[in-house]
């Protein structure tokens, strides 16, 4: 989705030499290796080291970032069917190098009525917080400051470091279609809808 994609292309311009997006979405995998990042196929069956394996020649990254939270799905066929809430923050801990980070801008609540179970409900998740203890793992959770990154991504933007729009997939939309945006964006197609209600873009 477009914060996994933000996350991505802030990655990149970082300096990462390699970038890998994993989703279950065919069409969001195909959006992200037309913006030039690697990706792992969370719909097969085959786990995500092994994937990880094959781009990198070995089973693990230095840092990993969760945009997906609490309404995460479990991997391959199967698994992708069903809520799975704790699934990325265990494959991230799996997957991430000794002493590495990882990042949750994804969301994580204190109550959700519709979980799986009565743990999930009450926002108690089977998450294996051993082994990211073992591996001596740095978690930073929360909202993004975004004010603390403003200026320096505002002019990325402005002398073409990054062209965010293009990678999330903007789509300017009238407030009439603002139904069919929610739709699709619900449906799952890479983009981010900015609703235009007095055409203060065409205008610009």
């Amino acid at each position: 989705g477009p914060v996994g994609l933000a996350a991505a292309a802030s990655a990149r311009l970082l300096g990462a030499a390699v970038v890998i997006i994993g989703d279950v979405n065919p069409i969001r995998l195909a959006h992200a290796k037309a913006q030039g990042f690697e990706i792992a196929d969370l719909s097969k069956d085959t786990p995500l080291h092994e994937q990880i394996a094959a781009l990198l020649g070995e089973p693990e990254v230095d840092c990993a970032v969760d945009a997906v939270g609490f309404e995460a799905r479990g991997h391959g066929h199967e698994g992708a069917k069903a809520e799975a809430p704790a699934t990325v923050l265990n494959s991230l801990m799996g997957v991430v190098r000794v002493a590495g980070k990882i990042g949750i801008p994804g969301l994580y609540v204190t109550e959700d009525p519709g979980a799986v179970d009565a743990a999930a409900k009450m926002g108690s998740l089977s998450i294996r917080f051993g082994l990211g203890w073992a591996k001596s793992h740095s978690f930073h959770t929360g909202q993004t400051p975004v004010m603390k990154y403003n200026r320096a991504l505002m002019q990325a933007i402005m002398w073409d470091r990054i062209n965010i729009a293009e990678i999330v997939g903007v789509q300017v939309i009238s407030l009439d279609d603002a139904p069919r945006g929610y739709g699709e964006f619900d449906a799952g197609v890479p983009k981010k809808f900015v609703i235009d209600p007095h055409k203060m873009f065409s205008a610009a």
